[in-house]
């Protein structure tokens, strides 16, 4: 019935867990979920997990936030990945520059550079792109436009109404998370509830961001259906419309069965 379109089973916090996760996945119904890779490091793992079960699906790529001596793929290297039939899209990429760490904006081309990196394998596999964006929306845009990028989606959606509708212009997807149900997330409810409904996917980003009423603890897989009831009453809609929408376009996009 749902289908995390983005979290990370990959992390110890979760990895451990597992077979618990997978259990009250199937009583809340979420059918399948995406393990979202952030480093070449970490995507065996990533692999690993996705080969293990036919629920779960893999990406790869290097998150943008990630640094400190990870390895920087080559377009081929991400090429090569990707041809794995559970790899389903490239990323987490995009652009981050929150924490600058007393960096300018002009001295992050090494993420710009890594974006691009990114996009031309996507173009290559013809597979999405996972967009990682964080106040960095318009060099994000900027960089997709240059680099012909026009598949994918804007994960973990925070921006303002004039973003999403231009990455939906591009030809991407809008996903929520569980900051969706935060009280203090109603500029961002306003921009959900404007958005075209065969645009809009659903995620978890576990384990951060847990919705409410789970808000503070490890979040998972199994609560997206709290970020789908949340997206449902502001669209109007039951939650199972609300499911089957998020949940063909998530299929679409990724090409899952």
């Amino acid at each position: 019935m749902f289908i995390d379109s983005h979290c990370h089973l990959s992390f110890p916090e979760l990895q451990a867990q597992l077979p618990k996760i997978l259990d009250e996945m199937q009583a809340a119904q979420v059918d399948q979920a995406i393990c979202v890779c952030t480093t070449m490091e970490e995507f065996p793992t990533v692999q690993g997990i996705a080969a293990a079960h036919a629920n779960l699906w893999a990406t790869v790529g290097v998150h943008p936030d990630s640094e400190d001596g990870v390895h920087e793929p080559s377009v081929d290297e991400l090429v090569r990945a990707a041809q794995d039939a559970k790899v389903v899209a490239i990323g987490e990429t995009g652009l981050d520059y929150y924490r600058l760490n007393g960096r300018t904006i002009e001295e992050m081309e090494w993420q710009r550079e890594r974006f691009r990196t990114h996009i031309r394998a996507s173009k290559q596999t013809g597979k999405p792109l996972v967009i990682h964006t964080r106040s960095s929306a318009d060099d994000t845009l900027r960089v997709l436009r240059e680099e012909g990028g026009s598949h994918g989606v804007f994960h973990c959606f925070t921006e303002s109404a004039e973003v999403a509708h231009a990455a939906i212009e591009l030809g991407f997807y809008v996903s929520f998370s569980g900051i969706l149900t935060f009280k203090n997330a109603q500029a961002l409810r306003d921009v959900a509830q404007q958005l075209p409904m065969d645009r809009l996917l659903i995620e978890t980003d576990s384990p951060y961001l847990a919705p409410i009423p789970y808000r503070g603890k490890t979040n998972s897989p199994a609560y997206v259906p709290h970020v789908a009831k949340a997206l449902a009453e502001l669209k109007g809609v039951p939650v199972d419309e609300l499911a089957a929408r998020t949940t063909a376009n998530c299929k679409t996009l990724f090409n899952l069965p």
